[in-house]
């Protein structure tokens, strides 16, 4: 064999080695659960894996070989991705922005990574990463930070108001055969009684931002439900709205702290009925709750049909003193959560601005011999 024919050889296999791992390297990059699109120097979209055109919901072929111009006036590529992936190229281009946070149309996040520069010879790598559960790991973190400083600032206020509160009280108390005497003694019944509102004011403030713990008792899911249907079904009625138990055939048992998890429940039917409520008089308002068994929770599960909430207001629902409403104190589903999470179970929401509302409880279930 010539030096030609064995240089020529050489070359044929180096050549087949190159593309064995180009194409694997493609192959790597086509099922990532990662999206990934390239864009050459002259603009052009080279290459697009499985995920990005599974986000985009255009296949790939339709979008291999077009301009950022020809992809925006692509019939498929809907009016709110188009908006996204404008602003993404003005940040880009005009500010220089590398990491993009997204929020898609179901509220799921993403992370946007843009890789440019003389590393990438004058093309633009762009991908995508779904983040939703490490930004949900986030919220959980931040929310648990923010209740245990409101239990220690709790703590401090009442303790630092209630010393005050008691010195004065005493102090009337001394003074109030006097002011009898005078014909005063309304006076200081009137003062003894706003003391013993604001010392009551302060307990249910310090017992909200801090649930004591838990004392379990083994009931049935049933019993529980059909109290607090019960409960709520004098104020449903006056709110033009009807609460439905369509309860679990099969009985479950959980251990819970039977008053706090009823002021769970009452909590989440009492924010079903507000939302109903502004929908207005001619809504006819439907509030149901289910039960069902998950592996080891009961799920209890209350949904309504109100006007639902936006992405905005759902990630910080559970925020302590957040509040859509004009008189709402923003305590009721911290505290419900913290209540959750202090019977190892755990709370979860799901709204649709305009569909309603579904909030699950979940609990651990006891099984009865």
């Amino acid at each position: 064999m010539s030096e030609i024919q064995e240089t020529l050889l050489q070359s044929l296999e180096a050549f087949q080695s190159t593309q064995l791992v180009k194409n694997k390297y493609e192959n790597i990059l086509e099922h990532l659960d990662s999206g990934v699109i390239l864009f050459d120097s002259e603009g052009v979209l080279t290459f697009i894996n499985v995920q990005m055109a599974r986000l985009l919901e255009i296949s790939r072929k339709s979008l291999t070989g077009l301009t950022l111009l020809q992809i925006l006036r692509h019939p498929q590529l809907s009016r709110y991705k188009k908006k996204k992936i404008l602003r993404i190229y003005r940040e880009t281009i005009f500010h220089r922005k590398r990491y993009h946070e997204l929020s898609d149309e179901t509220g799921r996040q993403w992370l946007l990574t843009v890789t440019y520069g003389d590393q990438m010879d004058g093309d633009f790598l762009f991908s995508v990463k779904d983040v939703s559960d490490f930004k949900q790991i986030e919220q959980t973190a931040y929310r648990n930070d923010k209740l245990a400083m409101l239990g220690k600032i709790s703590a401090s206020i009442a303790h630092e108001i209630r010393n005050p509160l008691t010195a004065i009280r005493g102090f009337i108390q001394l003074l109030r055969p006097h002011l009898t005497k005078l014909g005063k003694d309304e006076y200081a019944r009137i003062i003894l009684t706003e003391i013993d509102r604001a010392n009551d004011i302060i307990y249910e403030f310090l017992n909200s931002s801090k649930p004591s713990a838990p004392q379990t008792t083994v009931i049935p899911v049933s019993s529980l439900l059909k109290e607090v249907v019960l409960l709520t079904e004098s104020e449903a009625l006056m709110n033009g709205c009807e609460v439905v138990l369509l309860d679990e055939s099969t009985p479950l048992h959980i251990s819970v702290d039977v008053k706090q998890i009823k002021q769970v429940i009452l909590n989440i039917i009492k924010n079903a009925m507000d939302a109903i409520a502004d929908q207005g008089h001619e809504h006819t308002g439907r509030i149901e709750i289910r039960t069902r068994k998950d592996q080891k929770n009961v799920n209890i599960c209350i949904s309504d049909n109100g006007k639902g909430m936006d992405h905005i207001t759902l990630s910080h629902l559970f925020d302590p003193f957040f509040t859509t409403k004009e008189s709402g104190t923003g305590l009721g589903l911290s505290v419900s959560y913290r209540i959750i999470k202090n019977h190892r179970g755990y709370i979860s929401v799901d709204s649709k601005v305009g569909k309603g509302t579904e909030f699950v409880i979940s609990l651990p279930v006891v099984e009865m011999s």
